[in-house]
């Protein structure tokens, strides 16, 4: 099993009513994905992070192994969603996938 996690920073000049907004597209778009890709068993987007947050969007996935996650980063539906309503309204992105030993 591997885990995808990212973390993003929206752009600053967007207003407080875009951020939700944005946030709620992402959450929708990145989500939605479930089913649509091979070997993504889990997808999950966090947008109300405490204060003490110093990101704006997480997302937690799990794919099956390696290959999977390989494939998703080129998969049409994946990049509609990351071209669409991710990178326009981002300004930075952390990323670390990692395999789950048992």
């Amino acid at each position: 099993m591997v885990k995808h996690i990212i973390l993003w920073n929206l752009k600053d000049e967007l207003t407080k009513e875009q951020k939700a907004e944005v946030k709620k597209e992402m959450k929708e778009g990145l989500e939605g994905l479930l089913g649509q890709i091979s070997g993504l068993t889990e997808i999950k987007v966090l947008t109300d992070g405490l204060a003490s947050s110093n990101a704006d969007v997480m997302l937690d996935s799990t794919f099956e192994d390696e290959a999977a996650l390989k494939a998703y980063a080129k998969h049409p539906a994946h990049v509609a969603v990351a071209d669409g309503k991710v990178r326009p309204y981002t300004k930075s992105r952390a990323c670390m996938d990692f395999e789950v030993l048992d």
